[in-house]
């Protein structure tokens, strides 16, 4: 009798001649270490891709910040130029007050000085006072030191100019 087993059912089962079996045991491991090495070559891969898909995400993200700061640093430069007009806004009004005669010149100064102060405002910039509240370093800018009668020692007791607050960092 012939046997009719194909010789594909020989390999898989590793019942065909002696050496032969040895043969697909040698093939079988080989085929398993490339697996293997495919399989690490993969996962490196995949990891070089995650590594190159989060520097690209942090250099876009430092891009935008960048962005922002310069123009934040440009904004504030034109601030700081646009701030000693206010002040003097200011000085002109506190002038003009004493005239009964510039009373429409003092009220088209002072549209002109809210307007100003609002476009500022919707940039960042917010004015604070200092009069009456204790010496701060990072807040004011000491003059002159002078006794005052009724408050307490390190108290501001005039400014000689307003001071201003960009997105609460002081100008």
């Amino acid at each position: 009798m012939t046997d009719s087993r194909d010789s594909s059912d020989d390999w898989a089962s590793g019942t065909a001649g002696g050496g032969a079996g040895a043969e697909m045991e040698a093939e079988l491991m080989r085929l398993r270490e490339a697996l293997e090495a495919k399989a690490r070559e993969a996962d490196a891969t995949h990891d070089r891709y995650v590594r190159t898909a989060a520097e690209f995400d942090n250099a876009r993200k430092r891009a935008v910040r960048e962005r922002e700061e310069l123009i934040r640093g440009a904004n504030e430069s034109l601030i700081r130029e646009l701030l000693p007009v206010l002040d003097n806004f200011e000085r002109a009004l506190q002038a003009a007050r004493g005239d009964a005669g510039a009373a429409a010149v003092t009220a088209g100064v002072e549209l002109i000085q809210r307007e100003l102060l609002r476009v500022l405002e919707k940039f960042g910039v917010t004015a604070f006072t200092s009069v009456g509240m204790p010496f701060d370093p990072e807040r004011h800018e000491a003059v002159a030191r002078v006794p005052a009668a009724g408050r307490p020692e390190m108290t501001v007791v005039d400014e000689t100019a307003r001071g201003y607050l960009l997105n609460g960092r002081v100008l």
